[in-house]
């Protein structure tokens, strides 16, 4: 049972009292100056007690804080990967040693630049070997035409004659058969030659496939093959080099399946990186990826956006702590979300009192109270408490924005401390300990 002020008081009195007996000295006129300064004491002791009591409730019974202005936002976090947006992989169509690597991880390069040699000696044999055909068969071409040349002249003879009546039948027919077939020959040669040139121009590619040119500028970011390795492009085209546009880069973030319907291309995004968290990096969402990937049951979805990185500052497989801006506030109105109860709720119980309709309790936050309304207790200029009704814009994890019901400077109610009481209350059948008495 708790002490009363009047009880505690006269206990006090009675202990002063009781030590003024003692220190009082034996002549009267001293014993008046003592009385009267321990008078003095009991007095102001009484009314610094009574002041302890009747102070405002809000400072002793409540947490509370102060309504003030400033900048909110309501955002998805995620957490994403630096990549280049724009790289290739540089491969080999031939096979054979890597006879020359002219770059290295690092090493910026511009489109069309001599980045590696195959060996050329095969591909050079079988070109040489080529041309070699084919001036064979455009030399055969040469004489079969020549042949053709006579054959001619023998037919248009042997025409001339037969209209004289001065030879045979049988020799025109013989001219006749060797002109067509002189002129079949040529058409043989003529197609092999274009074989041959066909061949010519494959064995060719294949050799300009021995050196290999950067197909854009950028730079190079991972090496596949080292300098005399041998290649080989007959089951797969071997990786040598990946090369990547550093100037731009693209943040590919994980977002949950729970949060990924608050997502909308072209929102506002920034991320920080963990070797500098107090640097911003600002974009827009690109897109998100419609084919999740599960991670430990978790679905999650790959959402996109770019950013400027002229400056090289970031780099490759960086991590960067995302948050999708799905709305903000500037210089709003404030409270903590803890301040905000439902509207009928008692002023000491967020949970009892809520009516159809009010916000479900167990939801996220934002769900709960954004654009609808609430009651915020305030704490008054007498310590009393007064709930008032507010209406409630944009809502964070922590922060909302009242758009009316409050001003800046109002003090409001957002939790309420334990009792001393309650703190002090002891375990289940035990009574407390008895201090000395005075």
């Amino acid at each position: 049972m708790e002490t009363s002020v009047t009880e505690r008081e006269a206990d006090m009195t009675t202990t002063l009292l009781g030590r003024a007996r003692r220190l009082l000295p034996q002549r009267w006129g001293t014993r008046v100056a003592a009385l009267t300064a321990l008078l003095g004491i009991i007095a102001g002791t009484i009314y610094g007690a009574q002041a302890w009591m009747t102070r405002s409730p809000a400072s002793g019974q409540f947490i509370i804080a102060t309504v003030q202005r400033g900048d909110l936002e309501d955002t998805v976090t995620a957490t994403g990967i630096l990549q280049p947006r724009d790289y290739v992989d540089v491969g080999t169509q031939v096979s054979g040693q890597l006879k020359t690597l002219r770059v290295e991880i690092g090493s910026k390069v511009k489109a069309g630049q001599l980045i590696a040699e195959i060996d050329p000696t095969v591909y050079l044999a079988r070109v040489d070997a080529d041309q070699a055909q084919l001036r064979t068969q455009q030399a055969q071409l040469q004489d079969r035409q020549a042949q053709l040349t006579l054959a001619e002249q023998q037919h248009d003879r042997q025409v001339s004659l037969m209209k004289d009546s001065a030879t045979t039948e049988d020799a025109l027919q013989t001219a006749e058969a060797a002109l067509g077939s002189a002129r079949a020959q040529i058409d043989v040669l003529k197609a092999e030659i274009d074989q041959t040139q066909s061949t010519l121009r494959g064995d060719q590619a294949n050799l300009s496939y021995t050196k290999i040119y950067s197909p854009m500028s950028g730079t190079v970011v991972a090496q596949s093959a080292k300098q005399g390795q041998t290649l080989n492009a007959n089951q797969q085209a071997p990786v040598i080099v990946r090369i990547a546009d550093l100037s731009t880069m693209t943040v590919q973030a994980q977002v949950s399946e729970a949060d990924v319907s608050s997502l909308r291309s072209g929102m506002p995004v920034y991320f920080m990186t963990l070797g500098d968290g107090s640097k911003r990096w600002y974009g827009t969402l690109r897109q998100i990826n419609p084919t999740p990937e599960t991670v430990n049951n978790v679905v999650l979805y790959d959402a996109l956006f770019d950013v400027d990185n002229r400056e090289g500052a970031l780099m490759t497989q960086m991590t960067a702590q995302v948050f999708f801006v799905s709305g903000e506030a500037k210089g709003a109105l404030l409270v903590p979300v803890s301040a905000l109860q439902p509207n009928g709720a008692p002023t000491g119980d967020h949970r009892r009192g809520e009516r159809p309709g009010d916000p479900d309790p167990g939801a996220d936050p934002r769900a709960r109270w954004t654009n609808n309304s609430a009651v915020v207790r305030v704490v008054k200029s007498d310590g009393s408490i007064e709930p008032r009704q507010v209406r409630v814009g944009l809502v964070s994890r922590v922060s909302a924005q009242v758009l009316d019901g409050l001003e800046p400077g109002e003090q409001t109610v957002v939790g309420q401390r334990p009792t001393a009481s309650a703190a002090a209350k002891p375990a289940t059948g035990q009574r407390p300990a008895m201090g000395p008495r005075i």
